[in-house]
């Protein structure tokens, strides 16, 4: 019966962080904006080592990592994936969790690619099966639509999966960041998902991304969330940094900022989030 418990501990656990999720995430969100890579270009969002605690369940995620490339005008390809270790008793010890492959595109170009209105955008791809956890595959789609003013930014998605489980699950996000120009912006995020017949996570994230350079970005993240009647938190810090494939790292010398997309923190349209079974789960 312990191991059994342990094992439901550790799966809702990795269900929670899982969702950067159902909408590939940029960091240090779950969900993510209007905005994809420039083509020819890579970014690596990176989380060295993050903590979660979930009920008396504890697991660290060393490394949580997410990999975009623009590989056509307005599209990019997304890999992610997370090495969970579990550090209580009971908790299985280190798998591979929150997998996932996605596409996507801006449908419509607007004030994060520096044009008026709301900029648009589709994720949509497979959930990949896990080692240890998170057996068989899944899918997931999500809409976003992000807003830029001369106070802030707001980043709202909406998404559907079927998880690995062969559960339903539906996700409604929103990001709010500070100005654009601020070399350290305040953020913060809230989300409300339900996965039908399993669980309801609400969950509320603060924090900060600091601008190094044009190509690069360090953030901090504190998440409280109920999960059903269970209250949940974790700790997230990491960076993100992009270059040139096709012509190398010189590619981003010529920019001067992240003009348009304060997360992708290098590309002037630069996004890193996806939609994967880490929103299917929840935090």
């Amino acid at each position: 019966m312990k191991a059994v418990g342990g094992i439901a501990s550790f799966a809702t656990a990795a269900a929670l962080t899982c969702w950067c999720g159902d909408v590939h995430a940029y960091r240090p969100f779950d969900g993510t904006d209007a905005a994809v890579a420039e083509t020819g270009e890579m970014e690596i969002e990176l989380g060295p080592v993050e903590y979660m605690r979930e009920g008396s369940a504890r697991t660290l995620f060393a490394p949580n990592v997410r990999i975009n490339y623009g590989f056509s005008p307005g599209w990019e390809a997304v890999l992610e994936g997370i090495v969970a270790h579990g550090v209580t008793a009971g908790v299985p010890g280190t798998s591979l969790i929150g997998n996932g492959a996605f596409v996507k595109g801006v449908l419509r170009e607007g004030s994060l690619q520096e044009k008026p209105g709301p900029s648009i955008a589709t994720e949509f791809g497979i959930l990949l099966p896990g080692i240890n956890e998170e057996h068989g595959a899944g899918a997931s789609f999500a809409g976003i639509v992000s807003q830029r003013w001369s106070w802030g930014t707001v980043h709202v998605n909406g998404a559907a999966a079927l998880t690995q489980r062969r559960h339903a699950d539906l996700l409604i996000d929103a990001i709010v960041e500070g100005p654009h120009e601020w070399v350290v912006r305040p953020v913060a995020e809230f989300f409300h998902e339900r996965d039908i017949g399993q669980f309801q996570t609400r969950s509320a994230l603060v924090g900060a991304i600091w601008q190094v350079q044009d190509n690069i970005a360090v953030d901090f993240g504190l998440r409280g969330a109920r999960v059903n009647d269970q209250t949940a938190g974790e700790i997230r810090a990491g960076v993100t940094f992009a270059f040139g494939v096709t012509t190398g790292p010189d590619l981003l010398s010529g920019h001067s900022g992240t003009a348009d997309h304060p997360h992708r923190y290098i590309l002037a349209h630069g996004q890193a989030g996806g939609f994967s079974e880490r929103a299917a789960k929840g935090f």
